[in-house]
């Protein structure tokens, strides 16, 4: 009998070998493919030893990257960071993702809609815990890096839940005075990395800025936006002291584009398409001075455009009546309570366009 058991167990171990082999087979398989057909360029791979990673790597670290450990939500470091940079891998050095991709997606990880280079990230399927993910590792060296989901904001429709740990930070001016011998496992320095950091800024106010930066984040072109309060003279206003309509702030929209895809004039051209420049300080139910219709500009360049495309539209037969849309400098720009950003996204079950935003309401 006793014998018996210890066949049952061999046989036991066999098959999960077998079987944990297989799955990991077609990984390679499918990675195979994917370079076959140009969808996958493998990027240089960091070997160590579990000693190595060890020694270099802090215990917490460790138990994340190596041993596909989680860290404990709302404690992580980059949970609630939003500075402009990119997020690279704590093990090997290789960029993973751009502060442009990240929001809040009030899981408590750090969120992201996209990876800055697809080669850079290696997917893998994970039925642990009784359910079926995919796991995201970092194509450079191999770490866990967390899970990617179907449940984010356009455009990707993309949730990267990623471990803090498994990150570290480098500003825009570290990530482009960095050697190219430091950044290890990639060839060459990432030109898409470089290429996020130069996005430019567009800063709108057009009404309630729920609707308005719903609307801006469905463009192609438009990497991430914030919505928040500008133009006032009130350090740090709180929403209830804009909405007393006191503090001469108006709820604007702060949006990081690539100029590389939509240009400044057709930034314009869909601010002017999602409101009612005609309305004076309200757009249609929300009256006040925090409603009115701006454009904060950033640049010289960005003044002559909006200049000449409102004169366009003056003289065209668009609206029947005067555009009363400012063209305004760029002032100091306060991020609003974290529950307004991306607040349709977040409560779009519930949203039913309560605002007088013409893009609230459709």
């Amino acid at each position: 009998m006793k014998r018996k058991l210890i066949y049952i167990i061999m046989i036991f171990v066999v098959l999960t070998g077998y079987f944990s082999l297989k799955a990991l087979s077609k990984q390679e398989l499918l990675n195979i493919e994917q370079s076959k057909n140009g969808e996958k360029k493998m990027i240089k791979k960091v070997k160590k030893t579990d000693k190595e990673w060890k020694e270099i790597l802090t215990p917490e670290r460790y138990n994340v990257m190596r041993k596909r450990s989680t860290e404990k939500p709302f404690s992580c470091k980059y949970n609630d960071h939003y500075e402009k940079g990119v997020y690279n891998c704590a093990g090997c050095g290789t960029p993973l993702f751009s502060s442009e991709a990240k929001y809040d997606h009030r899981t408590g990880w750090p969120s992201f809609t996209a990876p800055v280079d697809e080669n850079h990230i290696e997917y893998l399927k994970d039925n642990s815990l009784f359910m079926k993910r995919i796991e995201v590792r970092c194509a450079g060296c191999g770490a866990h890096l967390g899970h990617v989901f179907d449940d984010g904001p356009a455009p990707t429709n993309k949730h990267y839940c990623i471990n803090s740990v498994s990150l570290d930070f480098k500003r825009p001016e570290s990530v482009e005075s960095q050697p190219e011998s430091k950044s290890i496992g990639i060839e060459k320095s990432d030109e898409k990395v470089k290429k996020k950091l130069k996005a430019e800024t567009a800063t709108f106010a057009a009404g309630c800025f729920w609707g308005v930066e719903h609307k801006f984040r469905q463009i192609p072109g438009v990497l991430s936006t914030e919505v928040g309060y500008t133009g006032g003279q009130v350090e740090n206003p709180t929403y209830k002291q804009v909405c007393k309509d006191k503090t001469g702030h108006a709820e604007a929209v702060k949006i990081t584009f690539d100029p590389s895809r939509i240009s400044y004039d057709e930034m314009l051209e869909v601010f002017f398409r999602i409101h009612d420049p005609t309305q004076l300080n309200r757009q249609g139910l929300d009256i006040g001075t925090q409603y009115k219709t701006a454009i904060f500009y950033h640049s010289n360049e960005q003044k002559e455009t909006a200049e000449k495309m409102l004169r366009r539209l003056e003289n065209s037969s668009r609206f029947s009546k005067h555009i009363v849309t400012q063209i305004i400098p760029a002032s100091e720009f306060y991020r609003a309570e974290e529950y307004h950003q991306q607040y349709y996204e977040k409560d779009k079950k519930n949203y039913k366009g309560g605002c007088g935003t013409d893009s609230c309401l459709r």
